[in-house]
């Protein structure tokens, strides 16, 4: 049989895409010859032995699973000359040929896919391989520049599709400047423009991120930081998923926020990047760039207190964190911040201390000056009995009397500058009505260390992020200004009259106090709370006129929050000196006035309102007569709402409320699991009702039926309403799919009733 002269197949990719081969089966064959004869012995079926191999692309070379044959030997990379595609035209055979010295190894593939993709996996490793060695060793940049930009084009047009594909020459380059430091700054930018395309839809190495943030440190104003830089911390804010993992690219798009910020218009070029990430739109659509900023400014704004922290306490560095070295350890902080606060009544509790002060302490550092006057006596409530050894919580620990410690902190200019920075960034985040709830949610915890709340500047500026969660209307953003868990302030606490934020005169506290009290907080808890801990400022804000403060007194004595008379007596002394309050007082009056007539003992013992009447139909009947007998309410079916349930607490015999198909919600379950101690049988179905309002009902100790059906309780929640040993036998059944509702509305049986 006469030779068949073999060609060169010709690879088109022709829009074929390819993934990058790690290792894989194929057959081999090794043919040991001059090149003289490589026709005739390749179309030689005498000549031609296939052996089948399990072949593994490592970085450096071509091996065998099992060394044996002609695979006992791995291939280098170094030692292949050439690559390519062969095809018979007298066999279906898919076949490569890696030419070495001394011969020819053939590869055949099951079919041309295959062999595609062996060749540009081949192709790939082999010149990866070859700009490594070329790279490792650079003699002139203006080559090594050169050779970069043809190894980014490669990349970029490669036909395989994987993340070591743009990675791979990101991490050549990265290497390459970290073992060359001393690059000049135009060869620094040359080398970040030349590798700009790879980096529009990956993320730089951690090297790679060292060597951006010393280029924005050192060189702000370059035209690299807004040209290349941009679209890079863009894509890291919106697709970063975690920034533990890789901390570096955090402070690269912290160095950048500082970069933009030394420009000449300074924050302006800053708001509009921020505006850039949120878009035009009144929602962004990318619900990674808020919690990812959040985590920047976090950070940085630790960062500004980091030496103060270290020098005090001698608490880990940001870089031992960063490199995993922190250690458990049982530090107790010093002793003006371990100093428990007074009460911050500030009518009852009011007593002198002694002024000898010691000397004082001072820490100082390139970026932080730090001032620390004590005492040389305490008073003797600030030593607090706990009934445990736990710390103190974190408002705790910064609420020290004038008297017992002062604690003054100065950054330095950097550091001040970076700490301005970030905190405009949370205003401006704050100013987004999408952003918000997330934004008061992330920043419940308080999560700023103790030094921070401690600086009067960052509490200042911190101010009016405050103030925008409390002047939101939802209360899922100004619900977060309370504590995250029982046991531990908030930001409610931290900025009230007497705490270490308060600068003025609880204008705050009292926009906070209005927000939540309008909401769902009109509860005797929320009441008794502000009594115990913030009588003195609701009192004096009263006396100032505050609408806000003159109702929440006139609550307290609606609901006889304060036992004490002389206490009532100077409520009602402050409430009557000034126009606003006296007005509320004699509403006051008026309502106990109504409320003694409606409970004077008379009237029916049970009532059924017609269906579709309203809040106002159920006041004005029980504003009509007395009812101080009615022990069973039937509203089902009207149109009655949370809002009714201020009439129904004044009813003091109910025991039994019959509330089905009504929109009572939520709130109105709170006020009756405070004020209906007698309540016996509650019928809440189909009514609009959560697990938020449920839960208030394991309060109630008398309640002995409750219907639930048709609502929407958790399985979680009804597991805990059953152990309450008063509810003795709940009945739920929970709200079916809308599927099935749709079919038995139809007149179908689902398979639970033909059963």
């Amino acid at each position: 049989m006469g030779a068949v002269p073999c060609r060169r197949a010709l690879l088109l990719c022709n829009g074929m895409r390819y993934k990058l081969l790690q290792e894989g089966d194929i057959q081999v064959c090794v043919i040991r010859h001059p090149r003289t004869f490589l026709s005739k012995i390749l179309t030689s079926k005498f000549l031609r032995r296939w052996e089948p191999h399990h072949l593994t692309l490592a970085d450096n070379s071509l091996a065998s699973a099992t060394p044996s044959g002609y695979m006992e030997n791995s291939v280098s990379y170094s030692a292949i000359e050439d690559v390519q595609p062969l095809s018979w035209e007298n066999a279906p055979k898919y076949c490569l040929q890696l030419t070495i010295p001394g011969g020819t190894v053939l590869l055949q593939a099951a079919n041309s896919y295959l062999r595609d993709q062996w060749f540009h996996s081949l192709q790939w490793k082999k010149k990866i391989y070859k700009y490594k060695k070329v790279l490792s060793n650079p003699s002139r940049w203006e080559v090594v520049l050169k050779e970069i930009r043809t190894l980014v084009d490669m990349a970029l047009t490669s036909p395989l599709q994987d993340d070591s594909i743009n990675q791979a020459p990101l991490e050549i380059v990265s290497k390459l400047l970290s073992e060359n430091t001393n690059l000049t700054t135009q060869e620094h930018e040359n080398i970040i423009v030349a590798i700009a395309p790879l980096l529009e839809n990956n993320h730089p190495p951690p090297d790679l991120c060292e060597f951006f943030c010393k280029h924005c440190r050192e060189r702000p104003r370059s035209m690299v930081v807004i040209e290349v830089f941009t679209p890079v911390v863009q894509r890291i804010l919106k697709h970063n998923m975690d920034f533990g993992k890789c901390p570096r690219l955090r402070l690269f798009t912290q160095e950048y926020i500082l970069a933009l910020n030394e420009l000449n218009a300074g924050m302006e070029v800053v708001k509009k990047f921020i505006q850039s990430m949120h878009g035009p739109t009144g929602h962004c659509p990318h619900p990674r760039v808020l919690p990812n900023l959040v985590a920047v400014c976090l950070a940085a704004i630790y960062s500004c207190y980091e030496e103060f922290i270290n020098s005090r306490d001698n608490s880990p560095s940001l870089k031992e964190i960063r490199n995993g070295c922190q250690q458990p350890c049982d530090r107790k902080p010093t002793l003006p911040l371990r100093l428990l606060h007074p009460s911050p009544d500030l009518v009852s509790q009011e007593a002198t201390l002694s002024e000898p002060r010691l000397k004082s302490v001072v820490v100082a550092s390139s970026e932080v000056h730090v001032e620390v006057e004590r005492t040389s006596t305490a008073k003797p409530a600030l030593t607090a009995s706990t009934g445990n050894d736990s710390e103190p919580n974190l408002i705790d620990c910064l609420m020290v009397s004038p008297a017992c410690g002062t604690m003054s902190i100065e950054l330095g200019p950097q550091a001040g500058r970076t700490l301005g920075c970030h905190v405009e960034i949370l205003k401006l985040l704050s100013d987004y009505d999408d952003w918000r709830p997330s934004l008061a949610s992330l920043l419940q915890p308080i999560p700023f260390p103790k030094e921070a709340l401690a600086h009067e500047k960052f509490t200042k500026e911190l101010k009016y992020v405050i103030q925008r969660f409390a002047e939101d209307p939802r209360q899922e953003v100004h619900s977060c200004l309370l504590s995250v868990r029982a046991g531990k302030d908030g930001w409610f606490q931290l900025y009230s009259p007497g705490g270490v934020a308060c600068d003025d005169d609880g204008e705050l506290f009292a926009s906070m106090v209005h927000i939540l009290m309008g909401s769902c907080y009109k509860t005797k808890k929320f009441l008794l709370s502000l009594a115990e801990n913030k009588l003195g400022p609701c009192m004096l804000l009263a006396l100032r006129g505050n609408q806000t403060m003159a109702e929440i007194l006139c609550l307290m004595l609606e609901y006889n929050i304060i036992d004490n008379n002389d206490t009532q007596l100077q409520i009602i002394s402050t409430l009557e000196s000034t126009d606003v309050g006296k007005r509320m007082y004699e509403q006051l009056c008026d309502r106990q006035r109504e409320l003694k007539e409606l409970q004077r003992k008379g009237g029916p013992t049970r009532l059924t309102l017609p269906s579709k009447s309203t809040d106002a139909d159920l006041a004005r009947l029980l504003s009509s007569g007395s009812f101080g007998n009615l022990e069973n309410l039937s509203l089902a079916f009207t149109n009655v709402t949370s809002a009714c349930a201020e009439h129904l607490i004044k009813l003091p015999s109910l025991k039994q409320l019959n509330l089905w198909s009504t929109q009572f919600g939520d709130a109105g379950l709170r006020l009756l699991s405070e004020h209906l101690t007698m309540l016996q049988v509650l019928n809440l179905c189909e009514t609009p009702v959560t697990d938020a309002g449920l839960l208030a009902l394991s309060s109630m100790k008398s309640l002995c039926s409750l219907n639930m059906n048709s609502t929407k309780l958790s399985a979680d929640t009804y597991e805990d309403l059953k152990v309450s040993p008063s509810l003795l036998v709940p009945s739920f059944v929970p709200r079916p799919p809308p599927v099935e509702r749709l079919l038995q509305h139809k007149g179908w049986h689902t398979r639970s009733r033909q059963r």
